[in-house]
């Protein structure tokens, strides 16, 4: 009889919820201009300003190739960073969002063992091509850092996911049952299988994502945890806007979901900022995308000063004893993301 495999979540391992504790947040350099139309000139510099704003309370580690990777310290350098937290990976990718094609790491609370889980990444349902790089960056990245590895045959996105360290993942059925990521998987077996990798007891399920959003509906945009039995959602109150349907519809299943104990979650509105457009195209421009880093919080600004400062107001009261630190990102999201989708946190050792 064949030997049973064990899964990260038989041999103890967890995926922690990103407020708890950091080593350091991974980045993929910005290279592919056709990502951002129109704006690219001004995209590395963001990344460096984002990595400088990182790297002053842990570290930051960035894929780039070696033939980009001067160019990308220079601009690092320039914009501040505390550079004994910065690291260079000699790891080429065929776009930045790291989020989605990193590794998604795990933690074994028994040992302080951290290690990557390695899904299958095909560009959003192979809207992009290539994206082979992409799809062999956690493989790199376990390598680098002799860490273990555990590979799925599953397509999962980062950015399609969002847990709360203490059994619960959230999730979309836009992205999650499409049928270009996974058609010969069914719910169930979706679900079985983050249990087994990611260590999940339970799984949330929320209807379409936003307008303008090429990841069919990414949770990342919509809405996010904040505590154990705390939620952050986006709403659109304008009846009007392309936004306002979806978000509706996630709010009333966030109201009748409720925590393992059978209380009902904690919700917080985060109310959407004003369309943003560019070159005629509606973007998915969300506070929902912040990126919750040890200390702090960075959240997406879109120059609009009253949404802004609601919205970094709603997560100050979400996240007390953490800096609320707006980011523009009005170029960023062009190219169909912001600081979250970005990114992708690798938790500490220890709580």
């Amino acid at each position: 009889m064949a030997e049973a495999i064990q899964t990260p979540a038989a041999l103890g391992f967890r995926m922690p919820a990103e407020w708890e504790r950091q080593e350091a947040v991974w980045l993929s350099w910005p290279h592919r201009r056709a990502t951002w139309p129109g704006c690219f000139e001004r995209i590395p510099a963001k990344f460096a300003e984002i990595a400088a704003l990182i790297s002053r309370r842990e570290r930051v580690r960035i894929n780039v190739s070696a033939a980009r990777r001067s160019r990308a310290r220079s601009l690092v350098v320039a914009a501040g960073a505390d550079m004994a937290n910065v690291e260079f990976y000699e790891h080429p990718t065929n776009d930045a969002w790291c989020r989605d094609h990193g590794p998604i790491f795990v933690r074994s609370d028994a040992t302080g063992e951290v290690a990557v889980t390695d899904w299958k990444f095909n560009a959003w349902g192979e809207k992009y091509s290539p994206f082979d790089l992409d799809n062999r960056i956690p493989g790199r990245v376990a390598r680098a850092l002799g860490m273990r590895r555990f590979g799925n045959a599953m397509v999962l996105e980062g950015g399609s996911i969002d847990v709360n360290g203490a059994g619960l993942l959230i999730t979309t059925e836009a992205c999650l049952l499409n049928t270009n990521r996974n058609p010969r998987l069914s719910r169930a077996r979706i679900e079985a299988n983050l249990r087994g990798a990611l260590g999940v007891k339970g799984v949330l399920w929320l209807g379409e994502g936003i307008a303008g959003d090429d990841t069919d509906g990414h949770v990342d945009d919509l809405t996010r945890f904040f505590g154990a039995d705390g939620l952050l959602t986006a709403v659109e109150p304008d009846g009007r806007d392309a936004n306002h349907r979806a978000l509706a519809q996630n709010l009333e299943r966030l109201r009748s979901m409720r925590t393992p104990s059978g209380a009902r979650f904690r919700i917080a509105e985060l109310v959407m900022p004003k369309p943003c457009v560019h070159r005629g195209q509606r973007l998915p421009a969300s506070y929902s995308n912040f990126l919750i880093i040890n200390g702090a919080v960075l959240v997406p600004a879109f120059r609009q000063p009253r949404r802004d400062a609601a919205a970094a107001e709603v997560l100050c009261s979400c996240f007390p004893g953490r800096e609320i630190v707006p980011v523009d990102c009005l170029e960023l999201v062009a190219g169909l993301g912001t600081l979250h989708c970005i990114s992708q946190q690798q938790p500490a050792s220890s709580p």
